[in-house]
């Protein structure tokens, strides 16, 4: 599978999925250079109750980069079982748009943050992007 039809599937799947972005995420053709992480929740009873926003569960289950360039997605890394537990979902979560591949727009929870994408990427050993 390419990297944006496995990063789609991300998106718009049935498991809860918050992005953190560096740009507006824009998944068509003539895009913006963008690296994004997907930090995949825990569904189930406590993910929907306690907290503000819905967001009860807020262990991560997965930790997935990937990065626009010139054109092409790529997947650059997903965190191991062992390392996700330095990883957390920021408290500031809110709805964002979503453009996908095709022009949809959809709405999805995250964050557009810079620094906060290039402290991931540097606690996940991907080289600077700029």
């Amino acid at each position: 599978m390419d990297a944006l039809a496995e990063l789609s599937g991300h998106l718009s799947g049935s498991a809860r999925a918050i992005v953190i972005s560096q740009t507006d995420l824009d998944l068509r053709p003539g895009a913006p250079n963008n690296r994004i992480f997907i930090m995949k929740i825990g569904e189930g009873s406590l993910a929907a109750g306690g907290r503000g926003g819905g967001f009860g569960e807020r262990k991560v289950k997965a930790a997935l980069c990937y990065e626009l360039r010139a054109g092409v997605w790529s997947k650059l890394f997903e965190a191991k079982e062992d390392a996700l537990a330095g990883y957390d979902i920021p408290y500031y979560v809110s709805r964002i748009p979503i453009t996908m591949s095709d022009g949809a727009e959809t709405m999805g929870y995250g964050v557009v943050d810079r620094e906060l994408v290039a402290e991931l990427s540097s606690r996940s050993g991907i080289p600077s992007s700029a």
